[in-house]
């Protein structure tokens, strides 16, 4: 049982960064911003989940059915995320390329302390055992004075170095592996992905955030905190949303760079519209996520509400569909999550050869990158986003890690393959080099 309590926030960009800063001194803290970014599927404006009261972390087997045992015991908000790993429970698939992050491949949390953000309107919702403290954290955190110079343990952040885990010529190479694949017939599509990395890195995770988050400003932004185990994403797509006995994806297939000249940028927008390579990789997902999303839905009932829609994002961009399903009766709500997982945008058609394929020329574990995060509600509702366009760090290994991909059809140039994936790349280095 939780309390509720209603307040009215005056500055809410002001108040976010307040309860933002507030949330460091949990173990666990969950913060998601849609930057007020303008969507027709949306419940709130930010949110904040800290200080874990229960908690679910496991590898990939059995992980699906161990998360919903814990949601369906709860039956509270649970807030957490899926790594891209957990495709090894749904498929007879494996993960052994390296991985310098060692993050578990699921985690989720009940949290005792909640705040909903939607306009001016905050709705607070504590568990009983501390239903007494709303009012103090909330005076708290409005009379929070917001730091100015980032702290990283008493010492002063060091530079970082960021490498490349596969070369120019090596990706180029992997590429035409992929693309002999395509030929062949053993797939239609794939998204290949390489990692960027530093070791021996100090950095201030939310400070990383605020910045990565100032330069892109997307609609699926998280901050997580899991102890020593942090996620500062930037992402701008959705994975998977359910509302009542609806679902909705919207994968992202289709990009293009901005141009700081209106005219140009527009341009830019139309041709990227009108493309037909950029169009084929959106309409392959779509296929794919139509099937996924039949699998629990009533019959009939799967539609694409729009296809290869253009929307502009500060740094880029993107060709958006959205497909949506009505469960089926009795369909519990980790199954849709279970059969349509690891998203399409993220691995290729056919699911399963693409998966294979990426294992064998990608150079690294995928891990929580190209996964998800997002949230239960009480009722069984979901929202999660799409693990892209960020950075993850462990405090422990002092690793950090991003990794940028883009689709690979029988129309993709190699060279262009590579240029996206720096253009994709920016805003990270920016973020962690200046």
């Amino acid at each position: 049982m939780r309390t509720t309590a209603t307040f009215t926030i005056q500055n809410t960009e002001t108040f976010k960064k307040q309860l933002l800063q507030w949330a460091q001194q949990f173990r666990e803290a969950v913060f998601l911003d849609s930057n007020s970014y303008e969507q027709k599927y949306t419940s709130y404006d930010a949110v904040l989940a800290v200080d874990a009261l229960t908690s679910i972390k496991t590898d990939y087997h059995n992980a699906f059915e161990e998360l919903n045992e814990y949601q369906q015991v709860t039956k509270d908000w649970l807030f957490g995320y899926l790594s891209y790993d957990l495709k090894n429970d749904t498929e007879d698939l494996q993960s052994k390329n390296y991985d310098g992050l060692g993050f578990p491949d699921l985690f989720f949390f009940q949290p005792k302390k909640l705040f909903l953000l939607k306009g001016n309107e905050l709705e607070v919702q504590y568990l009983l055992m501390c239903d007494d403290e709303i009012d103090s954290d909330f005076n708290e955190i409005t009379n929070l004075e917001l730091r100015i110079t980032p702290a990283t343990d008493n010492r002063q952040p060091v530079p970082i170095t960021i490498k490349q885990r596969i070369s120019k010529e090596s990706y180029l190479d992997k590429v035409g592996q992929m693309l002999a694949h395509i030929h062949r017939g053993d797939i239609y599509e794939a998204n290949f992905c390489m990692e960027f990395y530093a070791e021996d890195a100090i950095i201030d995770p939310l400070a990383t955030y605020e910045k990565l988050n100032t330069i892109s400003e997307p609609p699926f932004a998280v901050y997580f905190k899991n102890y020593r185990q942090y996620l500062m994403s930037a992402s701008p797509e959705r994975y998977l949303r359910k509302e009542g006995d609806m679902v909705i994806s919207q994968p992202i297939k289709g990009t293009a760079r901005r141009s700081a000249d209106p005219d140009e940028d527009n341009a830019i927008k139309k041709e990227l519209a009108a493309n037909e390579k950029e169009r084929s990789e959106n309409i392959m997902i779509v296929d794919l996520v139509r099937n996924d999303l039949s699998r629990t839905a009533a019959k009939g009932s799967v539609a694409v509400e729009e296809l290869c829609g253009a929307y502009t994002f500060k740094q880029v961009h993107h060709l958006i569909s959205t497909v949506v399903s009505q469960l089926e009766q009795g369909s519990r709500p980790v199954d849709s999550i279970r059969t349509t997982y690891p998203m399409g945008s993220m691995t290729g058609a056919p699911k399963i050869s693409a998966m294979q394929i990426i294992e064998k020329l990608e150079e690294t574990k995928r891990g929580l990158y190209s996964g998800a995060v997002g949230y239960f509600t009480p009722d069984g509702d979901f929202d999660f986003n799409v693990v892209i366009r960020s950075i993850l760090y462990n405090v422990d290994n002092k690793y950090i890690s991003f990794s940028v991909g883009s689709a690979i059809t029988a129309k993709a140039n190699p060279e262009a393959e590579y240029e996206e994936c720096l253009l994709k790349a920016r805003a990270m280095r920016k973020v962690l080099e200046e």
